[in-house]
């Protein structure tokens, strides 16, 4: 990216972060909305690559179906940026009545037996809405990751923006913050990843929608190494202001087999939980980025980076 894209770049985040947030709601929402069905009538990249995903997830969609779904796709995006922007103007109470979230037992009872949890979430509706609802609800602070954006200064907007949500932000940099990440959970604390793309060579090989990609590694590692509760987590909207959620039931670590193999099972299980969201919600996926192993093979270029 050149010096000039970087600056339009970080100059348009920081717009939208000092402008939108002073935007009354029902405003945020109608140019989400409007931003959205430009961007989705252009039919750029990301938008023929979100449809290309649905196709995945809805095999059996007409065509006319998957622009149905790369419509609303869109505007669910659009909805995630506009509440992203606005989020550090919520008040707790906005924040709190933000988000229903079912089966929140299985954090709260993780949490209250010490051992740590893990909690691992597809890009599925508003990952930053669920932490800031688990800091201000829940009142419990939480570690995670964020990879290096460029321009160094829109990775440090984000980093602000969620340091002010009430998370600790550690740079995705391999072990040492793996390392850091363990120790909150062996002191039985809160750690949130966002685990659904890993396209790297420590990626871990699953089946997701019948087919072959790579996710992450770290959740099922962290668990077996601390004993921390994994529990898979998956978000989307309906036609209220309130975003809904579900914490699934633990994935287990198995009792026998090599590191490998229990890492194996255990990422196959985080994404079949995910593809169960993602199946009964995929308008709220926002993967418009290549996932699935075939599309990498049948245009080989380097991997796209992932978003926010």
């Amino acid at each position: 990216m050149s010096s000039l894209q970087d600056r339009l770049t970080d100059g348009a985040y920081a717009l939208g972060w000092s402008t939108v947030k002073k935007l009354p709601e029902p405003v945020a929402v109608r140019l989400g909305r409007t931003i959205a069905d430009l961007a989705w009538k252009q039919r750029g990249k990301g938008v023929r690559r979100l449809e290309s995903n649905y196709a995945r997830v809805v095999p059996d969609a007409t065509p006319e179906r998957l622009a149905e779904l790369s419509r609303a796709g869109m505007r669910s995006y659009l909805r995630y940026w506009m509440e992203s922007f606005r989020l550090p103007a919520w008040s707790e109470e906005r924040v709190r009545t933000g988000c229903d979230v079912k089966d929140v037992h299985h954090l709260t009872d993780g949490l209250a037996a010490g051992k740590g949890v893990i909690l691992a979430l597809p890009h599925l509706g508003n990952w930053d809405l669920a932490g800031a609802w688990v800091t201000t609800a829940l009142k419990t602070p939480f570690t995670t990751v964020a990879e290096r954006l460029k321009p160094e200064s829109l990775y440090d907007r984000f980093v602000a923006y969620r340091e002010g949500l009430g998370m600790e932000v550690l740079a995705h940099t391999g072990s040492s913050a793996f390392g850091t990440l363990a120790r909150r959970l062996r002191d039985g604390g809160l750690v949130c990843l966002v685990a659904d793309r890993d396209l790297s060579a420590s990626g871990v090989e699953v089946k997701f929608f019948g087919e072959a990609t790579r996710m992450p590694a770290g959740p099922a590692l962290l668990a077996q190494q601390t004993g921390a509760l994994l529990l898979p987590v998956t978000l989307w909207y309906d036609e209220s202001p309130v975003m809904q959620g579900r914490v699934h039931p633990p994935v287990e670590v198995p009792e026998t087999g090599t590191r490998a193999e229990k890492t194996s099972a255990m990422t196959q299980a985080l994404a079949d939980a995910f593809a169960t969201g993602i199946a009964d919600h995929p308008e709220d996926w926002h993967m418009l980025q290549r996932l699935w192993l075939a599309d990498l093979e049948l245009r080989p270029e380097p991997a796209e980076g992932e978003g926010p």
